[in-house]
Order: structure tokens, then C-alpha cells, then sequence
């Protein structure tokens, strides 16, 4: 099923998906952080759902 390299291949994805915009922008990423804390809680909220939902339903779609 999944085995540690599957497990640390999937973290160093996030790392570098993550870490692109600050390299590649800096200025861009820290306005864009700022238009994030500026949220409510329900919204955020909302925003991680459906991160969540859109995780789990390509986890679905591609195992």
C-alpha cells in the first residue's frame, strides 16, 4: 500500500510546492499571507474543508 519512500516522496512534493511562491515572489507571497489573516474564522474554515474534501476525493480517485 504506502511505504516510507511513498510517505517522504509526498512531503518533499509539499515542501517544494510550498516553498515556490516565497522563493519565486516574495513580495506577492507576503501580500497574499496578509489577505489571508485578514479572514474570519468561518471562512478559513471553509477554505480547509474544502481542501480537505478536494485531498481525500483525489486520494479517491487515484488509488
Amino acid at each position: 500500500m504506502l511505504d516510507s519512500t511513498a510517505f517522504w516522496l509526498a512531503v518533499a512534493l509539499v515542501l517544494l510546492i510550498e516553498g515556490f511562491m516565497p522563493f519565486v515572489s516574495p513580495a506577492s507571497w507576503r501580500k497574499t499571507f496578509l489577505q489571508i489573516l485578514q479572514l474570519s474564522d468561518g471562512q478559513l474554515r471553509f477554505f480547509g474543508l474544502a481542501s480537505l474534501l478536494l485531498g481525500v476525493a483525489l486520494i479517491w480517485f487515484l488509488v
